[in-house]
């Protein structure tokens, strides 16, 4: 072989070991999926597969509430969530105008059947359940329950976990504030289980539930917009790991890590902490004991 072949041959080999050696690792997302290899190729806009190619498709409830959006319109940038997902779109390489909205309901968004989304921001907390059937970022928002009610309730100005037990509760089917209701409160009455948080304010206003147990932001909404008499009787105490909203995304997608990267980045840049100072603040829900 020609000396020029075989300097040619050789700078490839080293080439190659150089590349085997320095290999990027395997990230998890803290949703708990194995999500792949994940370098900084792989999330470059222009490398990753979209449901529609060059945008980013966003997926939510609706109504969309407040405080996690105003006037029902995520597109617009406020509240909560929709911040969050512009922040993180941003932190991907998308501007405000690549970024488009899709109606998914929130039983649709948890199920395992292929998404109309590439990621959806729902107010869905990261379960061991959930992420059997759907992936999620790292978490958004660690979230506490609280439980609404209405003044001069039977409920009305309580102070402890254990004066809620004889209560008549309610909370939405299938969300972590029924299960907050089921293991924290453990109510001698079995809850009322209401497909949506509306028809279970409908309940309350009716004084046929004592009260509702949602997370705390949305206490807030509740008490402020939709019941003319509501109070939050009190926070339920933090139950061990906190409970955290994630974006939920397709079982195995490749943009799970680049979500999560994203996710992470605002936590650590104060932009998740500013966000809810600016949105969610807790002031005036009291701790029951």
């Amino acid at each position: 072989m020609p000396r020029p072949r075989l300097a040619a041959a050789l700078a490839a080999a080293i080439c190659a070991a150089a590349l085997a050696a320095c290999g990027s690792s395997t990230p998890q997302s803290s949703g708990g999926a194995s999500t792949g290899t994940a370098g900084a190729d792989a999330c470059a806009k222009d490398s990753l597969k979209l449901v529609t190619a060059g945008k980013l498709t966003v997926g939510t409830d609706k109504p969309a509430y407040e405080p996690w959006f105003s006037g029902d319109d995520p597109s617009n940038g406020k509240g909560y969530e929709s911040a969050v997902a512009y922040a993180i779109a941003e932190k991907m390489g998308f501007a405000k105008t690549d970024v488009t909205w899709t109606v998914v309901p929130f039983n649709t968004a948890i199920s395992p059947a292929p998404k109309s989304f590439d990621f959806d921001v729902n107010q869905i907390s990261i379960s061991e359940d959930r992420k059997k059937a759907v992936d999620f970022s790292s978490g958004y928002y660690d979230v506490r329950q609280a439980v609404v009610s209405y003044k001069g309730s039977p409920i009305d100005g309580r102070t402890t976990v254990a004066d809620l037990k004889g209560a008549d509760l309610g909370a939405q089917v299938g969300t972590t504030s029924l299960k907050a209701v089921q293991d924290q409160i453990q109510p001698t009455n079995d809850p009322k289980v209401f497909d949506t948080n509306d028809i279970a304010v409908q309940a309350l206003k009716n004084k046929q539930i004592d009260g509702i147990v949602v997370d705390v932001p949305t206490a807030f909404y509740m008490t402020a917009a939709q019941l003319d008499d509501g109070v939050i009787v009190g926070q339920l105490p933090a139950a061990g790991t906190p409970e955290q909203f994630g974006a939920v995304l397709d079982k195995g997608s490749a943009l799970t890590p680049c979500v999560t990267k994203a996710v992470d980045a605002l936590r650590t840049d104060g932009t998740l902490e500013k966000l809810q100072q600016q949105y969610l603040a807790n002031a005036g829900a009291p701790e029951l004991k």
